[in-house]
């Protein structure tokens, strides 16, 4: 079974993987073909396939010494819920949509008119909830080592250095942007997104139910973000970020000694050098004139043109400032899969780079 190892290390190319993830992802949510995926049958198949993925590979020496990581356990069991409860909100989702379709109330609406009393039906099923994840945290801290390694030496640096898991999404962006934007601007925006989207979003439907066909954009941009990009930034640094930073498949040895030549160059060094087989000017303006033109076009002339178009109905109904708001974290969100590919496609570093006054976009 080499070539399905070997096939599998290469489909978790990361420009292969995000490609594939990201046709996989708008294909299930939007093909009306593939609504069987949404179905428990599906479901059952697909988390049984996973478990036998994980099963054949716990028979490999490197798939085993990286996935049964006493760091790493937890998160391979947030992935499976993480996928459970996508499913189940979908599912739930496109069960409400067929009875609205039909003019019957929503099941939650069915559900809110059943009483249940504090006691004993809610204490009695959190206290067996109690019982339960005591058992499950007695039996895993007995057979599970804590992840605690020997004093901080700094004349040995672990090789990878990682972060938490739940910081590792952010040291993955890290790799495509300067520390200001990964580490503060973009996280930032998230949380100042989440804030403000009851205020951006003048959608009133969906609210105490689930749906899809009420609220499919909103779902698929917090999918999107969620997803694909936040949980598989998670799963990229854990799973295949090896020694110096390289990226090695699930079956692959992490080979302290394996070398990948890079040469990043920077948008101007493209512009100037390569294109116009010119020098690069002397002032930091007309150097990094192009990344600034396209950048700000990026968050302007974008934006108007969807507002005209694709993105018509939504302007109507939000309004100028909302869907400016709504279009700069949208299209902020969207800057980190296009420069994730300018990176593993053309080693392009950075669209704008001003050293001079330590700013890089």
């Amino acid at each position: 079974m080499q070539w399905f190892k070997s096939a599998v290390d290469w489909l978790c190319n990361p420009p292969i993987l995000f490609t594939l993830i990201f046709i996989v992802f708008f294909l299930a949510y939007l093909w009306k073909k593939l609504t069987w995926l949404w179905t428990p049958k599906a479901c059952v198949v697909i988390f049984l396939a996973g478990g036998l993925f994980v099963a054949y590979g716990l028979t490999d020496p490197n798939f085993r010494a990286i996935v049964t990581k006493p760091d790493n356990v937890p998160i391979v069991g947030m992935l499976f819920l993480t996928g459970f409860f996508s499913w189940l909100s979908m599912y739930l989702g496109l069960r409400n949509d067929e009875r609205i379709g039909r003019n019957l109330p929503p099941e939650e609406k069915l559900e809110s008119e059943i009483k249940i009393l504090v006691w004993p039906d809610l204490v009695y099923t959190e206290f067996l909830c109690m019982i339960l994840w005591s058992v499950l945290l007695i039996i895993w801290s007995i057979y599970l080592k804590a992840p605690i390694e020997e004093p901080a030496n700094p004349a040995k640096t672990p090789n990878p250095s990682k972060a938490p898991w739940y910081f590792l999404g952010l040291q993955e962006m890290l790799v495509y942007y300067d520390p200001w934007i990964a580490g503060v601007l973009l996280p930032g925006l998230i949380i100042v997104g989440l804030m403000a989207l009851p205020y951006i979003d003048p959608n009133k439907k969906g609210n105490g139910y689930y749906t899809f066909a009420e609220r499919k954009w909103e779902i698929l941009t917090f999918q999107f973000g969620y997803l694909v990009l936040w949980v598989m930034m998670i799963i990229t640094g854990t799973f295949f970020r090896g020694p110096n930073q390289n990226f090695f498949g699930p079956f692959e040895r992490w080979d302290v000694h394996k070398v990948v030549p890079l040469s990043n160059i920077n948008l101007w060094e493209v512009f100037w050098v390569k294109m116009l087989n010119l020098g690069l000017p002397g002032n930091w303006l007309v150097r990094e004139g192009l990344g600034i033109i396209l950048v700000l076009a990026y968050f302007t002339v974008i934006p108007m043109f969807l507002g005209r178009t694709l993105f018509k109905r939504f302007f109507e109904k939000m309004g100028m400032v909302r869907f400016q708001i709504l279009m700069f974290l949208l299209l902020c969100m969207v800057s980190l899969p296009i420069k994730m590919y300018l990176r593993w496609l053309f080693n392009m570093h950075y669209v704008v780079a001003i050293p001079e006054y330590f700013f890089n976009i």
